[in-house]
């Protein structure tokens, strides 16, 4: 019986995992790498006790922490322990009708029975490690603040908190709030002889990021520091320069898109050159994407960079800016480029002006044309 259910697994993983999602509202939103959990979840526990029904045995040590474990991951993404409970029994239900279905004529009294104290001394170890575990996280949670919210922001910037429910309560509970959309901050020192700490960089934030009610999330570690800040902050980028930091502040960003951005984030501040931050201390989400695409970084995106870059001018009445990027591009100034484009001059260079306040770029900088030009060429020329 073990076996033929083995066999049959991924069907029997996917008719608990739909049980559960449908009747209990605590898993009702959960996708990605969530859904990918449970699943795996269930998974091992069908194995182990279709293992320990055919072994005559029962949870060990090991598998108590593992339940201990679970525990607290579902107190800190926001699971309550009684949806969680719930889960669990109710995947207990859906194996025996499974048992039941395939083993109705085959079964005796001793293998039903055998099963049925098993599960029963099962639910009872689980519940009480879930129960510690789950405790445990929550009281740590609510005892230690600064801990609590580093884990969030750890979470966060790992992918491992994506409900919207689980994110809500937890933010509820530290006395926090974001918005939907967010921006990251990633900061090192420019060298030796200065470091980025929680003190200084508290100092440096100060009310500058402070917009809307959104608070501000942060975590310093070694020589870098990552900062989950309301969407629309500004920096001092004087107090940066004097500071000797560099930073990388990328705007407008989904909670799921943490994680990408600080992996592209960080590449940039590891491997840019110098002459990138010559007009600027704080460079954004462009200068990332460059950066991972001429180095073949895993998160490189064409596609991205020009939209980031460009969106702007890819519609009317904006277009004409970017038929005169490309001319200019072209011609490599701004005289030629009118002659091209068969204008006057002036307004070549009125283009050019209006390029430069739309985008932030000045093609006549170095490291600005290179940004402007892959973002050009990452789409194809018109």
């Amino acid at each position: 019986m073990r076996d033929e259910l083995l066999d049959g697994l991924d069907d029997v993983r996917a008719t608990v995992v739909t049980a559960i999602v449908n009747e209990i509202p605590a898993y009702a939103d959960l996708t990605g790498p969530q859904l990918a959990e449970v699943s795996a979840i269930v998974e091992w526990g069908l194995r182990r006790v279709l293992d320990l029904w055919v072994e005559d045995g029962e949870l060990g040590e090991a598998d108590v922490r593992r339940f201990r474990g679970i525990g607290a991951a579902r107190a800190l993404d926001g699971r309550p322990l009684p949806g969680v409970l719930r889960a669990y029994r109710l995947a207990g239900s859906e194996i025996f009708d499974l048992v039941e279905a395939h083993g109705r004529s085959r079964l005796d009294m001793s293998d039903v029975l055998a099963l049925s104290r098993l599960w029963m001394a099962t639910i009872d170890t689980l519940s009480e490690a879930l129960y510690a575990g789950h405790v445990a996280a929550a009281d740590r949670a609510a005892g230690d603040r600064s801990l609590a919210v580093g884990d969030l922001v750890d979470d966060l910037l790992l992918g491992r908190q994506v409900t919207r429910t689980g994110l809500a309560d937890r933010l509820r509970e530290l006395g926090l709030s974001l918005g939907p959309r967010v921006g990251l901050l990633v900061l090192r020192p420019r060298g030796a002889g200065t470091e980025v700490t929680p003190t200084a960089l508290e100092g440096l934030l100060g009310d500058a990021v402070h917009a809307g009610g959104s608070s501000t999330l942060m975590r310093v570690r070694a020589d870098e520091a990552v900062v989950i800040v309301p969407e629309h902050a500004t920096l001092p980028a004087a107090l940066l320069t004097e500071r000797r930091w560099r930073g990388c502040l990328m705007a407008g960003l989904a909670i799921a898109d943490l994680p990408r951005a600080l992996r592209v984030g960080t590449h940039l501040l590891a491997h840019a050159p110098g002459r990138a931050f010559a007009h600027r201390t704080v460079l954004d989400e462009a200068d990332a994407l460059l950066i991972a695409v001429l180095t073949g970084h895993r998160d490189a995106d064409a596609d991205r960079l020009r939209q980031v870059v460009l969106a702007p001018l890819l519609a009317a009445p904006a277009d004409h800016l970017l038929e005169g990027l490309e001319a200019y591009l072209d011609a490599g100034s701004a005289a030629e480029a009118a002659v091209l484009l068969g204008l006057h001059p002036q307004t070549m260079r009125y283009r050019l002006g209006r390029l430069r306040e739309v985008t932030g770029r000045d093609p006549r900088h170095g490291w600005d044309r290179l940004v402007l030009e892959a973002a050009v060429l990452g789409g194809g020329r018109s």
